[in-house]
């Protein structure tokens, strides 16, 4: 009896081993599956808003890679991902005017890099292209443009002066694999000493505005007075001709002006205009 029991521990035990080892398989494979892809990392992910350059054994694929996962070659190939999205940058920068005037231009520049070229990019220049090439063209662009205006003048035409540079931005820039969406001079500073100069430059001008707008009205007046002179000079003379030859007129005049009340005393005739030689007749 204690030899059946034996066995049939025996058994149990068998049993339960075999069973550990069906078990421990597929922990064995999951845990050498993870350790591959941790020490091989044979998977690449390309993000939102990014492009992967794939580099085996140093070249560069002639194609971008979207957004996704990739699987590379462990050792042999790897993936770059380099940032498409729209980048706003903001920026100071000194420059001279076309009269030698030093400003400091404030300003934001929106750019990405172009999906479709991000392996020419990588291949040419590398994942540092805003140091390398973005800056020092709008740098120079700025310079440019700002060279061609006066100081003064600049202020009044800043958004000429912003369009011109943003035209030779997306023009210089476009074969160099980058889209400038954006450009804006935020701001323009002088030195205190010239912006004060510029303030009593232009409080004279206006105040000669003033004055000379005054003048124009003085004269304008002046000569509305000589008109109404001349008219008046005018209608007087053609009146005077023309009771000179017309006596009877003289009364007509009187008779219109008349307000119809007798005077209280006269000399001569108690009634006005009644002639003294219809009295006389009688």
């Amino acid at each position: 009896m204690a030899k059946k029991n034996s066995n049939s521990n025996n058994n149990n035990s068998d049993e339960f081993a075999f069973n550990k080892k069906i078990f421990a398989t597929p922990v064995l494979v999951v845990t050498l599956i993870v350790m591959f892809l941790l020490i091989f990392n044979p998977i690449a992910i390309v993000g939102v808003g990014e492009r992967g350059v794939k580099v085996t054994l140093g070249q560069v694929s002639p194609k971008s890679y979207t957004e996704g996962v990739h699987f590379v070659t462990p050792f042999i190939s790897k993936i770059k991902n380099m940032d498409v999205k729209t980048q706003k940058m903001y920026v100071d920068t000194e420059v001279y005017t076309k009269d030698i005037q030093q400003a400091r231009i404030s300003y934001v520049i929106n750019y990405n890099l172009q999906p479709q070229n991000a392996y020419k990019m990588y291949r040419e220049v590398g994942l540092d292209y805003t140091n390398t090439i973005l800056m020092p063209v709008v740098e120079g662009t700025i310079k440019d443009v700002i060279g061609k205006w006066n100081a003064q003048d600049l202020v009044a035409n800043r958004e000429s002066a912003t369009s011109d540079i943003i035209a030779k931005l997306q023009r210089q820039l476009e074969s160099k694999y980058i889209n400038v969406t954006g450009f804006q001079i935020t701001e323009i500073n002088y030195s205190k000493v010239f912006e004060q100069a510029i303030e009593s430059k232009v409080t004279a001008e206006q105040e000669a505005l003033k004055a000379k707008n005054r003048t124009v009205q003085i004269q304008e007046e002046a000569k509305q007075k000589i008109i109404s002179a001349e008219a008046e000079a005018r209608s007087m003379k053609i009146r005077s001709d023309a009771l000179a030859k017309n006596k009877s007129l003289v009364q007509y005049e009187a008779v219109q002006k008349w307000n119809g009340v007798l005077p209280t005393y006269m000399m001569g005739n108690a009634v006005p205009f009644i002639g003294m030689d219809s009295v006389t007749r009688k």
